[in-house]
């Protein structure tokens, strides 16, 4: 028993003592992986390694009032508010810092006068009434500005000032009754946490500032164009005209459609944020951020259908030769010039600027769409056998859908163009002539295959 224990604890001391030895190697390993992640999110967006120097760079200057003799006297311990505002302020982009900024100096402010208000009148009430008076007072305003953060438009944009709001009531209102110097304490915070607002403000904007507006802008055009891209390439591939064989993870477009649908809730908080950025660059004042919100919307809607779509790449029953040929040319061309008016949206929309060529697209798409619908009546009337022709039926008709999606969005952008006054880049078509954009000829020209053509001209 004696040599067994012996044995046992040489080998415990034998496992400490390599774990002693990897230990420093397992450490520098790690240290490495996260040079490495870190090395990648820099690369990824560099403007997170800046937006890290700013915040360094504010709160370096806020701590000027805490290790300042003559500003420390005039604030006192109170100084620390600005530090901590900072931290709690300073953000990514200009309109999140903006906002937390506002909300928190405006709710400060006012939280903290009405509870030195609520301290006046609750010592009117005496000695023995003052708590009870705080305490009925506390519990109302609280519960009304708690109830106020469920309505959705201030929750949008001033949660963050309602929860600051009834923090610093609470506070002021409940101290007063143990603090005689409460007005001048009041007033010390307020102002220590408006000087944190404004640097934190003042770096934000005046040092590479990141304008959340550009990126929602960016988002919407970028969202569009991953939909144009997938529907250029979609006829040949269902149809299989492209001779080269390749899998889907060699074609990114068809899976790159996919973030599209989950875009809801970052397009909601930028537009949000967007709201509080001033004027800049392209974007003036009152820019109307609503209208992505309702572009985004539309774009979704026809990624959805998109996504139908996908899942008819590889189908399980066959449509037969005969019947696909007939549908190759109008259902290629309807898909190509779907996919050809959402990128020239988008490149014209990420310009800023208007542009009519996505017009030409769409007439050319409706064109192809009339034969679409042509073909579809007649292979029903001729009583093809419905498990055949359903598979490629159903992604004619879903491709018609598409066309619908694509005109709304069209719709969408042009009224956006014209709250957020484009310009116009189309010399022949001036913004106040739209109608002449459906001025031309539509001249019928039949193929070998019994399928009707049409030749817009414009």
């Amino acid at each position: 028993m004696a040599s067994q224990n012996q044995e046992s604890e040489g080998g415990e001391t034998v496992m400490r003592c390599r774990w002693v030895r990897v230990l420093p190697n397992r450490l520098w390993d790690n240290i490495v992986e996260i040079g490495k992640k870190g090395k990648e999110i820099g690369k990824e967006d560099p403007r997170r390694i800046i937006h890290s120097l700013k915040a360094g760079l504010a709160l370096t200057l806020v701590t000027l009032l805490y290790s300042n003799d003559p500003l420390y006297e005039g604030f006192g311990v109170n100084a620390m508010w600005a530090v901590l505002t900072v931290v709690v302020v300073f953000e990514f982009s200009v309109g999140a810092t903006l906002g937390k900024g506002f909300n928190r100096m405006v709710a400060t402010s006012i939280a903290g006068f009405l509870g030195f208000g609520a301290h006046r009148l609750a010592a009117l009430s005496g000695r023995g009434g003052e708590p009870i008076f705080i305490a009925f007072l506390v519990f109302i305003i609280s519960a009304i500005a708690t109830f106020a953060r469920f309505f959705p438009a201030l929750k949008a944009r001033y949660d963050y000032g309602l929860t600051i709001f009834i923090l610093t009531f609470c506070l002021v209102s409940v101290s007063g009754y143990r603090d005689e110097e409460l007005l001048g304490t009041t007033h010390t915070r307020v102002s220590t946490i408006a000087i944190g607002s404004f640097t934190a403000i003042f770096v934000c904007i005046g040092i590479c500032p990141v304008w959340i507006g550009e990126d929602l802008h960016n988002l919407v055009v970028g969202n569009i164009e991953k939909l144009g891209n997938f529907l250029e390439g979609f006829g040949n591939e269902y149809f299989k005209v492209s001779e080269e064989k390749q899998s889907n993870n060699d074609k990114p477009f068809l899976k790159n459609y996919k973030s599209v649908l989950s875009s809801k809730s970052s397009e909601e908080s930028m537009a949000n944020l967007a709201r509080w950025e001033p004027c800049h660059g392209r974007f003036r004042f009152f820019h109307p951020w609503k209208q992505y919100l309702k572009i985004g919307s539309l774009a979704r809607e026809c990624a959805y259908k998109i996504e139908a779509l996908n899942n008819y790449l590889n189908p399980h029953i066959q449509t037969p030769m005969e019947i696909q040929n007939k549908f190759v040319e109008p259902c290629t061309k309807l898909s190509v010039e779907c996919g050809k008016a959402l990128k020239e949206i988008a490149s014209a929309t990420k310009k800023m600027r208007r542009s009519n060529s996505a017009a030409i697209h769409i007439a050319n798409a409706k064109a192809a769409a009339e034969n679409v619908k042509f073909l579809l009546q007649i292979n029903l009337s001729e009583g093809a056998l419905l498990v055949y022709i359903i598979p490629t039926a159903t992604v004619a008709t879903l491709l018609l859908e598409v066309l619908q999606c694509i005109e709304k969005i069209y719709e969408a952008i042009n009224e956006l163009a014209a709250k957020a006054h484009f310009k116009n880049v189309d010399p022949t078509v001036s913004p106040e002539q739209p109608h002449l954009l459906h001025r031309g000829t539509v001249k019928p020209m039949p193929n070998n295959l019994g399928i009707i053509s049409h030749v817009v001209t414009i």
